[in-house]
């Protein structure tokens, strides 16, 4: 292993230690951990996950008694860190949809201990867990998804992934700059807007803040692909976003007589996976943890820009449910979204069989290798009660070749099609 390399890897030993500590200290003291945060003070609960340099917090309002999941980011690196953090607080910010998690704020602090800085994600409380949690049970309980919750539970994720796939730059964000990274390191906290629960009315809009969710200057950049919103030439021009000239463009004549640019700038999730689906109370699927989001179409010119991808893709994107084109990058091509439909395969394949295609008797107990069972797509299909359309769905979206796989819509529709035979 290169020094470098070894370097990081202790330095992640160490932030991951002393999250662990702080974490059973909090358990065993009589009194539970606070945290103060963008003026309020909150009661740390317990410790609900960790992953990398994050843990995520149940954490309650001392004063209102509110409960939240509150994702904490360790930045030893300083601005760096801070902002590949708030790349994700950008991603959340990005996407308005029924089937994607709201955030509700954030705020960058100085690390207590002195050593780089910590950034703080307020995410709602989803009591249900996640789909993963309803899998576990169900082998604990001897149970299964029904064919029609399982497939309700993958529509409702395939939504919140065409919301994604389907993002088209917004023109109402062009007149407000963006808090650059830099400033939230220099020590002001990142001041989210505050959602509305996915079925609440305005009034119950979060009292964690006091301002609605969205741009005042025209709200979220999602829209369907009947109504998509307009962006002004002026705004990349003047480098609010950067476009790679792979985005779908065209023209059109406004009103005021300007000329705009209807821009679709595909966004891909690469790490989708049953863990990142929770359930609220009702049942609806929402899709989680956009830490690994990424502009899906990145053309691979040479073989060093592969082995960057592949890099990343082995630190972000879950083996399990990871694309095969992410294992082993290959020069002249153009990564895009179909990243995320072999995983949305991979996922549903899990909640009907309670594992991903991948991790059977031969890779978990054998010593076989994971990344050469998804190369090849070698998986089975266990005798179950389940129709052979869900069989061939899941098929459909395990093509080893991305161009062979559908596209969300199509998928979307097959899922539609099998809920029909439902009703």
């Amino acid at each position: 292993m290169a020094l470098p390399q070894l370097l990081n890897a202790l330095d992640t030993l160490k932030e991951q230690a002393k999250d662990a500590i702080w974490a059973i200290s909090s358990c065993i003291c009589q009194q539970s951990a606070r945290v103060k945060i963008n003026g309020r003070t909150f009661n740390i609960v317990k410790v609900l996950g960790e992953g990398g340099f994050s843990f995520v917090y149940l954490a309650q309002d001392e004063t209102s008694g509110r409960q939240f999941a509150l994702k904490k980011i360790r930045c030893p690196t300083g601005s760096e860190g801070v902002k590949e953090a708030m790349r994700e607080v950008e991603a959340y910010r990005r996407f308005r949809h029924p089937n994607i998690i709201r955030i509700l704020d954030s705020a960058v602090v100085q690390d207590p201990e002195g050593e780089g800085q910590v950034v703080y994600l307020f995410l709602p409380l989803y009591k249900r867990g996640n789909v993963q949690d309803a899998i576990n049970s169900n082998v604990i309980n001897g149970k299964h998804f029904s064919e029609k919750e399982m497939l309700h539970i993958f529509k409702g994720t395939c939504e919140a992934v065409r919301a994604m796939h389907d993002y088209h730059a917004g023109a109402g964000s062009e007149a407000r700059p963006q808090m650059s990274p830099t400033r939230h390191a220099m020590g002001s906290s990142s001041r989210m807007r505050s959602p509305v629960d996915h079925h609440s009315d305005d009034e119950e809009r979060d009292e964690l803040l006091s301002h609605p969710e969205g741009d005042e200057d025209g709200g979220y950049a999602y829209k369907s692909s009947v109504n998509v919103p307009l962006v002004t030439k002026r705004r990349v021009e003047e480098g609010d976003t950067v476009f790679d000239g792979d985005e779908d463009t065209r023209k059109v004549n406004s009103n005021d007589g300007s000329t705009r640019t209807n821009l679709h700038v595909p966004y891909a999730h690469r790490d989708i996976k049953p863990g990142n689906v929770m359930l609220a109370d009702d049942g609806t699927p929402i899709l989680m943890d956009f830490g690994s989001t990424v502009k899906a179409r990145i053309p691979i010119e040479s073989r060093s820009q592969a082995l960057v991808q592949q890099d990343i893709a082995a630190e972000q994107s879950t083996m399990a449910y990871r694309a095969p084109e992410l294992f082993d990058v290959k020069t002249g091509i153009t990564l895009d979204e179909k990243v995320d439909i072999w995983s949305l395969g991979c996922t549903l394949y899990a909640m009907a069989y309670s594992h991903s295609p991948f991790e059977n008797t031969q890779t978990t107990e054998q010593g076989g290798s994971i990344a050469m069972a998804v190369l090849n797509a070698q998986y089975s299909h266990p005798d179950s009660a389940y129709s052979q359309g869900l069989r061939e769905l899941i098929d459909m979206l395990l093509k080893v070749n991305p161009k062979d796989r559908p596209d969300i819509h199509q998928v979307v529709a097959a899922t539609d099609n099998l809920l029909r035979s439902f009703a």
